[in-house]
């Protein structure tokens, strides 16, 4: 002997099986945990409420219209017309909750007050 302690060899299939195993789980992370992950609660919230075109102008005007002009014809802030054809209903919360663009706040009404102003959105064709 040379020195070398003999390692036991690892029988090829096992090794296959387990990087099958491992294969499987991450399948089933992606299907299962990825999209729970992504609707938060008050996301999932908002989404199962109904929303008023008035009430959703009415906040719009208050808090929206300084950027997107009073018609959310765009000023400082993008045209909003035909948005929702653009985003889906999540990518909107998510604006308008993260204020990830700048110079826009981040801004979280109530559920119920983000359902209105979707409700307004949708309705700008």
């Amino acid at each position: 002997m040379n020195g070398q302690i003999a390692q036991p060899a690892i029988p090829r299939g096992l090794v296959a099986a387990l990087v099958l195993a491992a294969a499987a789980a991450c399948i089933v992370v992606v299907i299962l945990v990825l999209p729970a992950a992504r609707t938060d609660p008050y996301t999932r919230r908002t989404l199962e409420l109904s929303g008023s075109v008035e009430h959703g102008a009415r906040l719009f005007r208050l808090n929206c219209a300084g950027c997107h002009g009073i018609a959310a014809q765009g000023l400082v802030g993008p045209d909003l017309h035909g948005v929702s054809q653009r985003r889906n209903q999540r990518q909107l919360i998510q604006q308008v909750v993260s204020g990830r663009t700048p110079p826009m706040p981040r801004f979280q009404p109530e559920p119920q007050a983000m359902a209105d102003l979707l409700a307004y959105l949708n309705g700008l064709v």
